[in-house]
């Protein structure tokens, strides 16, 4: 519900703006509302649910999504529509930023783990790939209110199985002080930098609204960094930078995102602009990616992790999107849907299919039970960050790349598909890199070293939460 609410608003921009008579540069305030508050409030989010209890942030989100989704869907006018998104984003980072940590306690065995991470990557593809077809069907058959309203019924069912089926962790603000000075300035920092990314495109790089929000951002950051080291109750603990597994694993998501994931909303543009496709037939040729990762997450990558280890499933799984993003850039506006088009998604499908899940495992393989939501929401900044960069360098890339062909004499339309081309080329390169990180600075224990310890009694990181619920739950 939340992914595919990042994409189905995209294709209904048109009736909105239509219906409420407004300029392009106030409709872009729909997108970027959710963008900032959802981006800036991940680690706070995180952080709060390792002090109140992930489950308890995990069903406030839940329910405060549903209500801001009722409140967007009946806005009547723009202004309760931008404060609806702003709300929802808000709402959103408060339900996703504990998930991965509810699956890492609440699934101790490695292949249960990859199992249900298989699941959750599906989920996450598969909801950016839905929005694009269920946006284009609800605002052509009914209206763009719709986009919303399907929310209500989605959110409904998630809170109460939630709400009975997910174990809650004990908080342990146990009556502390909450480090709310801390909250501010981080979350101020995510504000200004999240801001500034999605800004780009129409800013520039260099431009001075650009370097002054990128610069306001260091700033709050580092009064942050400087206040977290020198109080005892800390919102975000510096030691959560030292874990090695969690930052490396981080860094080469953040490569693999802005290759594979940044590529998604690219390729949504290059079919829409370049081969003349309508929101539902871009929804159905993005069908390829989702029933491959649909292939990959009903049990094959959680046996190949069990096999083969977390490593390498992750390294071989990468190579997927190298090698489809390397086939995309060879497409052409008259190229055949099938088999070429079909391929290259499929790989992008298999691969990130193949390597989230075991990029999540190792993540989490060595973070304490008292910082599990705090690294869950790093994961998820990761992913925010790593997309918001990718787009606006890939897009500018494009951008940039047509302007000179078309400078040069080439037609608009080849013109405009050699940009996507060497955005497409760029991205693969840029998972390669995730790829060389992974092989040489990444250590992933194998599922057999993992299963030894929860045998032998001395489970680490998460696997001790696990461990110690397990025991209380059969006593």
């Amino acid at each position: 519900m939340i992914i595919l609410d990042t994409t189905i608003v995209n294709v209904a921009l048109p009736s909105i703006q239509s219906d409420f008579h407004i300029s392009q540069s106030s409709l872009t305030w729909v997108i970027d509302g959710y963008l900032i508050t959802f981006g800036s409030l991940l680690l706070l989010a995180g952080r709060l649910g390792d002090l109140f209890g992930r489950k308890r942030i995990f069903l406030a989100g839940i329910a405060a999504f549903v209500a801001t989704s009722m409140l967007c869907g009946v806005a009547p006018t723009e202004g309760t529509l931008v404060v609806g998104r702003f709300l929802q984003g808000a709402a959103a980072a408060l339900a996703s930023s504990v998930i991965i940590a509810i699956i890492a306690v609440e699934f101790p065995e490695p292949a249960d783990r990859a199992k249900a991470m298989s699941l959750y990557t599906f989920v996450i593809a598969g909801g950016a790939s839905l929005g694009l077809l269920l946006g284009g069907v609800l605002t052509e058959t009914i209206n763009w209110h719709w986009i919303f309203f399907v929310n209500l019924p989605i959110g409904a069912v998630a809170y109460f199985m939630g709400r009975a089926l997910i174990a809650e962790n004990e908080g342990i603000a146990a009556g502390e002080r909450i480090d709310w000075l801390g909250s501010v300035l981080i979350t101020g920092s995510s504000i200004a930098l999240i801001y500034a990314l999605i800004k780009i495109p129409e800013w520039g790089w260099t431009g001075d609204r650009t370097l002054g929000l990128a610069g306001l951002a260091a700033l709050l950051l580092a009064a942050f960094l400087a206040l977290e080291s020198r109080i005892s109750n800390p919102i975000m603990p510096l030691r959560v930078l030292g874990l090695r597994s969690l930052m490396t694993a981080n860094l080469v998501r953040g490569f693999l995102v802005t290759g594979a994931y940044s590529t998604f909303f690219l390729g949504a543009l290059y079919f829409e602009h370049v081969r003349g496709m309508t929101p539902v037939q871009i929804g159905l040729a993005f069908m390829a990616m989702s029933l491959s990762l649909a292939a990959m997450s009903s049990g094959l990558s959680a046996r190949l992790v069990e096999r083969f280890g977390a490593k390498r499933t992750l390294v071989v799984g990468i190579a997927g999107p190298v090698l489809g993003l390397l086939l995309f850039s060879q497409i052409g506006p008259s190229t055949a849907y099938f088999p070429t088009v079909f391929v290259s998604l499929a790989l992008l499908g298999l691969g990130f299919g193949a390597a989230n899940p075991p990029l999540m495992m190792t993540a989490m393989e060595d973070v304490p039970d008292r910082d599990a939501g705090l690294a869950s929401g790093t994961i998820q900044v990761s992913i925010q960050l790593s997309a918001a960069i990718g787009l606006a360098a890939l897009g500018t890339v494009a951008t940039d790349r047509t302007n000179a062909l078309r400078a040069a004499g080439e037609s608009a339309s080849q013109a405009l598909s050699d940009g996507y081309h060497l955005a497409f080329l760029i991205a693969a390169g840029a998972a390669a890199v995730g790829i060389v990180i992974a092989i040489f600075a990444l250590r992933a224990p194998t599922a057999q070293e993992i299963e030894q310890e929860v045998e032998e009694g001395a489970p680490v990181g998460i696997e001790a939460e696990a461990a110690e619920r397990a025991e209380r739950l059969a006593a």
